[in-house]
């Protein structure tokens, strides 16, 4: 029965509560997070929260936790408790814990016992070392490089930690268990995978042989709170009339291309805008790692699919993008544009889906339009140059470029229109840029949201079309006042 293991030998005595009723052939369960195949177990963390430091756990708080985490694992039955729901599997965990550290008369502290009890609880059950970190909204980016040494990103600032794991096997224990939830695995054979967990959060992990150190695992977490224009407005990471250009833009279905660097809020961006889609309007989105967060009804997500064990069964991008133009899609939102299937994108934005969207890694509109044109060479097209910017002239309508400063904030840079082109050379124009003005005592970037002084951008018909002329007029408008406020 479920605290006690039939052939156990040695370790803890018996707990004699934190029972559950056996039956004398328990049907097979399916595992939970922290249940672990046979012949692996959990093994026991030394985690420090962040802004805590190492001297406040002794390396004996880590000894006696090693010790009652094994008379855990030879107690417990791992295939009864994950029969239960995590909260019912969370408590009978501690009160075997509890009894455990009565019956070998470990003196600890109230507050040491329930530190303890919480570690041990994420170890069996959860992501160990990683869950005070997971819980906290205000951490945009958890990094770890190997057992020892892990880092955060708050505010657009990296900092280091003291959480720690114990060894590398257990980091890769917990790397494990994050992908297979996904269905998808990291070993040697296969070192490099992408992932997300339950919220959304991107996860990349990269093992040995590959990383020398240690397991490498990166989190791109999401606020649970989904953020939109508005909250982008009171950050100050775009001026309020751009947010209703921005809004306009989304709403009259233009086709727009999300530029920026690593970590410059692209994804984040791109889920603000898509809250502009009517809600009848039929959506398909197309990701590596499915991490976008739509609220309309009407959605269909898809996801790419590496390869398995023998090189084969490989989904891409491109046969993402290809089949969902079957599906009858209204827009297409691809995640992240990498590769050839750029063209693909770019013949659906052409071919009656208006309104679809993409994000590229590219330092400005001018550098994202070259990209997106190095990736269709780069896919075997053997197109004249001149005809591949005709193309990216009639597919993309509107650019938007995202960047970190140097601070850490993130700035909507540049709203440009893509026109034609001349000759060889495509030609724009911006509509806002943001202006760097100067910086603080505290060292962080001023400036302010610029508009260029254009009267008519050339969506204007689009916005007549969809009836949104008015207000787009006055968005213009209300941006030349506030310029001529500025510069005054």
């Amino acid at each position: 029965m479920f605290g006690r293991r039939s052939d156990q030998t040695g370790g803890a005595p018996p707990p004699s509560t934190a029972r559950v009723p056996a039956s004398a052939n328990p049907p097979a369960a399916k595992k939970l997070v922290g249940a672990k195949p046979e012949g692996q177990v959990p093994v026991p963390n030394g985690e420090e929260m962040a802004g805590q430091g190492p001297s406040q756990r002794s390396q004996d708080y880590y000894d006696t936790k090693t010790t009652i985490f094994n008379a855990l694992i030879d107690t417990i039955d791992l295939t009864q408790l994950a029969q239960l729901d995590s909260e019912s599997a969370r408590e009978e965990i501690r009160d075997i814990v509890n009894e455990i550290i009565a019956i070998k008369n470990v003196v600890m502290s109230i507050s040491e016992q329930e530190e303890l009890l919480e570690d041990i609880c994420n170890d069996v059950l959860g992501y160990g070392p990683l869950e005070p970190l997971l819980a906290r909204d205000d951490i945009a980016d958890i990094m770890v490089n190997g057992a020892t040494r892990t880092f955060i990103e708050v505010e657009g600032k990296i900092q280091l930690t003291s959480v720690r794991f114990r060894d590398n096997s257990q980091l890769m224990n917990i790397c494990q268990r994050i992908v297979s939830q996904v269905g998808r695995r990291v070993d040697e054979a296969s070192p490099i995978c992408d992932a997300r967990l339950p919220d959304g959060s991107r996860v990349n992990v990269i093992g040995p042989p590959l990383a020398l150190d240690g397991p490498t695992l990166t989190i791109r977490k999401f606020k649970k709170d989904k953020l939109t224009l508005a909250n982008l407005e009171s950050f100050g990471s775009i001026s309020p009339e751009g947010a209703k250009i921005l809004a306009i833009i989304g709403k009259v279905r233009c086709n727009i291309l999300i530029s920026g660097g690593t970590g410059s809020g692209k994804t984040t961006l791109l889920n603000c805008l898509t809250g502009f889609i009517e809600s009848d309007e039929r959506i398909i989105t197309c990701e590596d790692s499915a991490e976008l967060q739509l609220q309309q009804s009407h959605v269909v997500r898809l996801e790419t699919r590496p390869p398995n064990l023998e090189g084969e069964g490989e989904i891409t991008m491109r046969d993402l993008i290809k089949n969902c133009l079957r599906m009858r899609p209204e827009r297409i939102i691809v995640g992240e544009v990498r590769g050839p299937e750029a063209f693909d994108l770019l013949q659906a934005m052409n071919t009656g889906h208006d309104g679809s969207m993409g994000t590229l890694h590219a330092n400005t509109p001018r550098e994202a339009l070259s990209r997106i044109e190095s990736m269709i060479t780069m896919g075997g097209y053997s197109l004249p140059s001149k005809t591949i910017k005709e193309m990216i002239c009639g597919s993309i309508d509107v650019i938007v470029q995202a960047s970190r400063l140097r601070d850490g904030s993130r700035k909507i840079t540049h709203i440009t229109e893509v026109l034609g082109t001349e000759g060889d050379v495509i030609t724009t124009q911006d509509i806002f840029v943001y202006e760097i003005t100067g910086e603080d005592a505290n060292g962080r970037i001023l400036g302010r949201h610029k508009s260029t002084g254009l009267a008519r951008p050339k969506f204007w018909e689009r916005a007549r079309y969809y009836n949104e002329e008015q207000n787009l007029a006055a968005a213009m408008a209300a941006a030349e006042v506030d310029d001529q406020q500025g510069e005054a």
